[in-house]
């Protein structure tokens, strides 16, 4: 065993050694000058920050060039690691992007896992475009003038990339908005709560509260420079001139929102927007549909897009379209129809002009595709608002709940998935009594958790979210931090309460994905017949402690340095196996193998010696209310089959369970279950033979004896 430890302690320690740093800057006075050059190359002076607002401004000799200006200054959002990601941002005096540097960061999965190139990358994308642009992180697509930019997100990173993309649209909105010539909002216009009066569909067209706009086929074939019969995805319903028919209106103003929702549909939309929030209806009833076939509800459409004052507005489904129907009679029947809502840090004045952008993308071949862009203006009558002064604006939908509505069939999947696991541990013994239906359930649950829920949902537990917990409360508990993942969330929560009644086991055995691919190997292994290492119960005894002082020097660091307790957290292999599917450089990936490799001599070698998580469910697991697995008078004296048999040796030799150890795999239930296995079972058969056996001699003797 001692040369294999050197082997482990190895690897790891050159883990730590090769693999790259996270960047931390000093972010104060004058050291940032140089990171403020780079985004302006040109500056001949970076003058202090502004006294009332913390923008650097930065100077060509007399000539403006822009600000530069930090990222947490402006916004509060936290990454997913519970930590603020501060940037350093520059706007040129036009509102283009100079540059994004970032200045700290703890995000997990770019610290040693992705490592921090895909991070430079992705907010180097920001350079060149403009604070008006509608920006959306959309993978493999190309963006065209005029329309939407698109830019690459991180796989493996999603969370992370996204609030990143919130900080820097947030922050840099709010610098232009102040500081900027052509981007300062006007005076807010706030919709009259009193006027109101019945209306019909066609009388809501006429004074201009719904918009129509049609589009001709004309219009968009001179946009295109073709016939849209070159265009394969392009089926008119009829031979008319109309593209598209599509209506729009703002729904916060009562007269036109509970005309067309209904009074209970109105009051729905009043809880569902937070403050300061805004709505828009978009339909279509004819033609080319406003969003995708493949759009996705809470996601923000590609197709249409909100402009003012030469900004881009953006607008995100509210996903409440099937609980929100238009009411109104003679409303026309729609291809598609959405609930848009509005930002409140969007800066959107509803009394002052507004642009509809619709953005057609039709492809030729699956080579080439021909982009056109359309606007349509329009303007509410001014007798619908009351003009106030600007007000701050109020606080945006939070951003967890963005990600719980994208996430949302991961999150049912995931809620059917746990509680078709505690159905069946309530009613254990009843499915254990089935071998065959047993053996199904837990392989095939296993193969879920490590393919689904690993790989694919990216619902792996760690010892950094006992950091990320531990440091939050220190500073002052924030649940928002923990939404941010919706999966990691319901995860933690389950087993959390899991512990007090079943203890460790349930996740340990059942929803970790690493430790379900240590029971794969583990079957491989058997099928190998590879002779297994029996560690004597003395040894054993004393390497299981070795996970605790692991836990308690990880959670120690954490307090001292959370950079350095991100690095001593690569003794877990599940960011390399399971988070980055192996993908990552060559110390680390070895480290991952060796610790699979060893699980082919000693049965999950690393979740019963090394495991620092299981060490802190352990520790956690001792406050269990209940004892759910069946000991009888005679399971350790004599009967030692489950012992045996369990492949953690959590079961003592007087047959008690060692639950701090014990994965709860249910085999020792199965083979209590089992009349063919069990001691117990096979005593009282013998018992009862032997029995039948004398009835059976005292009747062929009573003959003879008469």
């Amino acid at each position: 065993m001692l040369p294999l430890r050197r082997w482990f302690a190895l690897c790891w320690m050159l883990a730590l050694l090769l693999g790259p740093a996270a960047p931390s800057y000093a972010i104060t006075g004058e050291e940032l000058h140089p990171l403020i050059q780079q985004l302006f190359p040109k500056a001949t002076r970076i003058e202090p920050p502004l006294a009332d607002f913390p923008v650097v401004p930065v100077y060509q000799l007399s000539e403006l060039l822009g600000y530069a200006f930090q990222s947490q200054d402006f916004t509060d959002l936290p990454g997913f690691s519970g930590k603020q990601i501060k940037l350093l941002i520059g706007i040129d005096a036009k509102g283009r992007f100079t540059g994004v540097r970032v200045l700290d960061h703890h995000e997990p999965v770019f610290l040693h896992g992705l490592g921090p190139e895909p991070l430079f990358d992705f907010v180097n994308q920001y350079q060149g475009h403009s604070v008006a642009d509608q920006i959306i992180i959309h993978s493999g697509r190309r963006g065209e003038p005029g329309g939407p930019v698109f830019i690459d997100g991180v796989t493996k990173a999603t969370v992370s990339v996204i609030i990143i993309n919130d900080t820097v649209l947030s922050a840099a909105l709010q610098v232009a908005r102040r500081q900027l010539e052509g981007f300062a909002q006007p005076p807010a216009a706030i919709p009259k709560p009193d006027l109101y009066e019945p209306l019909d569909w066609n009388q809501l067209l006429q004074r201009g509260l719904v918009r129509q706009w049609s589009l001709a086929i004309g219009n968009v074939e001179e946009a295109l420079g073709r016939s849209l019969d070159s265009y394969p995805e392009w089926q008119p319903e009829d031979d008319g001139p109309v593209f598209t028919i599509l209506y729009y209106a703002y729904l916060n103003a009562p007269l036109i929102g509970r005309n067309l929702l209904g009074d209970g549909g109105f009051e729905r939309l009043q809880q569902v927007l937070k403050p300061g929030e805004q709505a828009l209806m978009v339909l279509t009833e004819r033609g080319w549909p406003h969003v995708r076939d493949d759009f996705k509800p809470g996601t923000v459409p590609e197709r249409v897009g909100l402009e003012q004052n030469g900004l881009s507005v953006e607008l995100r489904d509210l996903n409440v379209g099937t609980e929100l129907p238009l009411m109104l009679d003679g409303t026309p029947e729609s291809l598609a129809y959405h609930l848009l809502r509005i930002k409140a840090q969007a800066g959107f004045d509803p009394a002052s002009p507004m642009d509809l952008r619709l953005n057609v993308t039709l492809a030729r071949n699956h080579l080439i595709q021909d982009n056109a862009h359309f606007v349509d203006r329009y303007q509410l009558p001014d007798a619908l608002f009351d003009r106030v002064e600007q007000a701050e604006p109020g606080k945006p939908q939070p951003l967890w709940l963005m990600l719980w509505q994208q996430r949302w069939p991961q999150v049912t999947i995931l809620l059917l998935a746990l509680g078709l696991l505690s159905a069946a541990f309530v009613h254990q013994h009843w499915l254990t009594e089935r071998p065959r239906l047993f053996y199904t359930f837990r392989w095939s649950f296993l193969l879920f958790t490590l393919f689904w829920l690993g790989f694919y949902a990216q619902g792996q537990l760690s010892v950094v979210n006992i950091y990320t917990l531990l440091l939050n409360i220190a500073d002052g508990f924030d649940i928002t931090i923990f939404l941010l993942d919706p999966v990691i969330f319901i995860l933690w929560v389950f087993t959390f309460i899991s512990l007090f009644i079943w203890g460790r086991g349930l996740f340990c055995g059942w929803l970790c994905p690493f430790g379900a691919l240590q029971e794969m190997v583990g079957w491989l292994a058997l099928k190998l017949r590879i002779r297994q290492w029996r560690i004597s119960e003395r040894w054993h005894r004393r390497l299981i402690r070795l996970k605790y002082p692991l836990l308690a020097g990880l959670v120690g660091s954490a307090f001292y340095s959370l950079t350095l307790a991100e690095r001593l957290a690569e003794v877990e292999p599940f960011k390399t196996s399971i988070t980055l599917v192996f993908e990552r450089s060559w110390p680390f990936v070895l480290y991952a193998l060796l610790l699979l490799a060893a699980g082919l001599f000693v049965h999950k070698f690393y979740c019963r010696y090394l495991c620092p998580l299981g060490a802190g469910l352990a520790v956690i697991g001792r406050l269990r209310r209940f004892e759910w697995l069946q000991r009888i008078e005679l399971c350790g004296d004599p009967c030692q089959l489950c012992r045996r048999h369990c492949g953690i040796n959590a079961i003592h030799r007087d047959g008690r369970i060692d639950y701090d150890e014990c994965i709860q795999c249910l085999e020792c239930i199965a083979i209590l279950n089992d009349d063919s296995r069990c001691v117990a079972s096979l005593q009282q058969r013998k018992q009862q033979a032997r029995q039948g056996d004398r009835i059976a001699a005292v009747s062929i003797e009573s003959p003879a004896a008469g």
